[in-house]
């Protein structure tokens, strides 16, 4: 593990068993494990598929182009709505909310999203 991720997850100990659990889901993946803007970040050829982090009420998983999800179960949320218009995130506040099965789903579904080539291009603002 990188040390920055190792230093990110014992900054937050509350959150610290969730994050260690949605790395190992997101590594079972194939996706490729690095630190963008200080946080775990994974990627399929090079291309942002999701990361991970955690906040002072919850941990969680965001998706990078997580509009494009089909998001059957409505777990994902828009943080910042009129400001975000790809990403969507997945919060936990404890382990028990974590199902491997589910979330493994969605990131199968995001990587192929990426293989296919869709993604949600930026409004530019005039």
């Amino acid at each position: 593990m990188d040390e920055r991720i190792r230093k990110l997850f014992h900054k937050h100990p509350q959150w610290d068993t969730i994050l260690v659990r949605l790395r190992k889901i997101i590594l079972e993946t194939g996706l490729e494990e690095t630190v963008k803007w200080g946080l775990p970040t994974y990627t399929y050829d090079n291309k942002n598929i999701c990361g991970i982090g955690a906040f002072k009420s919850y941990a969680g998983i965001w998706f990078f182009n997580g509009a494009l999800l089909k998001d059957k179960h409505q777990k994902l949320i828009n943080a910042q709505e009129g400001k975000t218009v790809a990403m969507r995130q997945w919060r936990f506040s404890s382990i028990q909310e974590l199902d491997e099965k589910l979330i493994t789903e969605y990131i199968i579904e995001a990587i192929e999203n990426q293989k296919a080539g869709r993604k949600i291009n930026p409004v530019k603002k005039p």
